[in-house]
């Protein structure tokens, strides 16, 4: 008998729990980064400036349960906002689901730890800098946000050594 399938691919964005639903998130920070929208063309601008209460080794909200306090226009993603949004980064897990698209094999769910979103070089760690840090926003203009990444596969673990040293 083979284990009943996970959570989200049996249930709608909609069906889930509240602890289903945060967990979909790969902690990658990509949607923390500033975006830029352009008033006459519509045109959106990613940038590689990350939120200020965003933590850039982590890639983890330092308030997440009290960030609107902080940032009253951080978005509060739900089904009907991840189908609207133009923003969301390609591989963020909700926007896959809702596109009926399944989770990439570094997503913490699918690989068993939240390193591999990391390791993998999905998340922005390595990439962004702080807003307080940054000047200018469209001195920061990057495009990689918006695309969808080409992961680089982790390392497998090195074998133990089996061999002897001499003594003498």
């Amino acid at each position: 008998m083979s284990a009943p399938a996970p959570f989200w691919q049996t249930k709608t964005l909609e069906d889930m729990s509240r602890e289903e639903w945060e967990s979909l998130c790969d902690g990658c920070g990509r949607c923390c980064l500033h975006k830029l929208r352009y008033e006459v063309t519509e045109e959106l601008g990613f940038t590689n400036v990350a939120c200020r209460l965003l933590n850039l080794d982590t890639c983890q909200c330092t308030k997440y349960a009290t960030r609107h306090r902080y940032v009253p226009d951080c978005v509060t993603l739900t089904p009907a906002e991840v189908r609207s949004i133009d923003w969301l980064p390609p591989s963020c897990a909700y926007r896959l689901l809702a596109e009926g698209k399944p989770l990439q094999w570094w997503h913490p769910l699918v690989s068993g730890t939240p390193e591999t979103v990391h390791e993998a070089g999905i998340s922005i760690r390595g990439r962004a800098v702080g807003e307080r840090h940054a000047g200018p926003l469209d001195h920061h203009l990057v495009d990689w946000p918006g695309k969808m990444p080409r992961p680089r596969k982790p390392s497998p673990p090195k074998p133990a050594s089996t061999s002897k040293r001499e003594t003498t």
